[in-house]
């Protein structure tokens, strides 16, 4: 299928105000399911862009800004072909048949960063740690649990909850589900990350829909045989050719889609304003 992408965020200043290098991560991670046929990026006149790769293989737009301003646009065009996906469609290796996984020393190394769980959250039984169990009928009930349990809440602007937070409150946004998806994976010894990244969600009635209107965030679990696997707990689901990742990390700094400050002599009011569309074409 083709998609065609538009992302527009505006902030808004009171008054003139200089800002420190923004870091954008709104641009696909090509593989062989996606290929990018358009794309153009704007930002504010004058400013030095440039394209890096990060420690995460993620495509960065590094924005310097000579100017003061008393806005800063960020407009993103994308047409893309997509590649039909199972996202079931992968082998484990022995060492994978249970939870908690049994990784090779050579790859827990390179693993322990996303094995090593944030604690301080006693997680509910159906996501705590016991004896060892199969693996993809458990992720699938973590994933089913999360988003049958949970309530799910529009939030924008905000560090996400931890998930000692999101389980009290019973609610939260989609980088809320991410978390709290992340610390129960790795408490388990489940090696995990965050993904970013954007949502077609057309074929769901409008009343369905959690994630088409802004970046969603969702997660993966790295598996001995099958590598990185996609979960997205806001909506019970393992991740297919619905999903469009922008950046991967361990936290949520990593993966935010646009990072950066703004300098004022004084307190200066401002306000953002996003758009995102994201239809199918073809």
């Amino acid at each position: 299928m083709k998609l065609k992408i538009k992302k527009e965020s505006l902030y808004n200043y009171a008054e003139p105000v200089s800002f420190s290098p923004h870091h954008v991560r709104i641009f696909p991670r090509v593989d062989l399911f996606v290929k990018v046929e358009r794309v153009v990026f704007e930002t504010a006149p004058g400013a030095d862009v440039q394209y890096r790769q990060d420690l995460f293989d993620n495509l960065i737009a590094y924005c310097f800004y000579p100017k003061t301003g008393l806005e800063l646009p960020f407009r993103l065009e994308l047409d893309l072909e997509v590649k039909e996906k199972n996202p079931f469609h992968f082998l484990l290796e022995s060492t994978g048949f249970k939870i908690p996984p049994e990784y090779r020393p050579d790859r827990a190394e390179i693993l322990e960063p996303y094995l090593r769980p944030q604690g301080g959250c006693k997680l509910p039984d159906p996501l705590a740690p016991t004896v060892p169990r199969p693996t993809v009928e458990t992720l699938v009930n973590f994933n089913h649990w999360i988003y049958e349990n949970i309530a799910y809440e529009s939030r924008q602007l905000g560090k996400p909850y931890t998930p000692a937070e999101t389980l009290k409150k019973g609610s939260g946004s989609c980088r809320d589900f991410a978390a709290l998806l992340v610390e129960a994976l790795r408490q388990n010894g489940v090696a995990a990350r965050l993904a970013s990244g954007f949502v077609w969600e057309g074929d769901k009635a409008e009343e369905d829909k959690r994630a088409s209107s802004a970046m969603h965030l969702w997660v993966e679990a790295c598996l001995p045989g099958a590598g990185w696997i996609g979960m997205d707990p806001t909506n019970g689901v393992l991740t297919d050719h619905h999903f469009i990742t922008t950046a991967v990390g361990r936290s949520h700094e990593d993966v935010s889609p646009i990072s950066g400050v703004f300098y004022s002599s004084k307190p200066a009011e401002n306000n953002l304003t996003t758009i995102l569309s994201v239809e199918k074409t073809a």
